[in-house]
């Protein structure tokens, strides 16, 4: 057994969540916050079987989109804190990690 923790943009939060939903995959779904962005995210919490890794894996490629974006960099980031011009970032697409779970209880 593995659980996959996959943090994911909230506009493609919805389409994931309704994608694992029909494939029958039970998530916990958390709010979380990007640190660089400070944009939301969704983290979801997800218990599977090591045959079914790859399939959560497809779903989750398959329903979390990158897209370029405008931002104004925070002024830790700027030499001079009076010129705030905005730059052209990547976002979207999903962080995932996939570790082993030595013990798995449902009450």
């Amino acid at each position: 057994m593995k659980m996959i923790i996959a943090i994911v943009q909230d506009k493609d939060s919805a389409e994931l969540s309704d994608a694992l939903m029909d494939a029958n995959v039970r998530t916990t779904k958390l709010s979380s916050t990007g640190g660089f962005l400070r944009a939301g995210n969704t983290t979801f919490l997800i218990g599977a079987d090591d045959d079914k890794i790859d399939d959560i894996l497809d779903i989750i490629k398959k329903t979390s989109h990158t897209r370029q974006e405008f931002m104004t960099p925070p002024v830790s980031m700027t030499a001079d804190a009076t010129i705030q011009t905005p730059v052209e970032v990547q976002v979207g697409g999903a962080t995932v990690f996939v570790l082993p779970v030595d013990q798995f209880q449902r009450f």
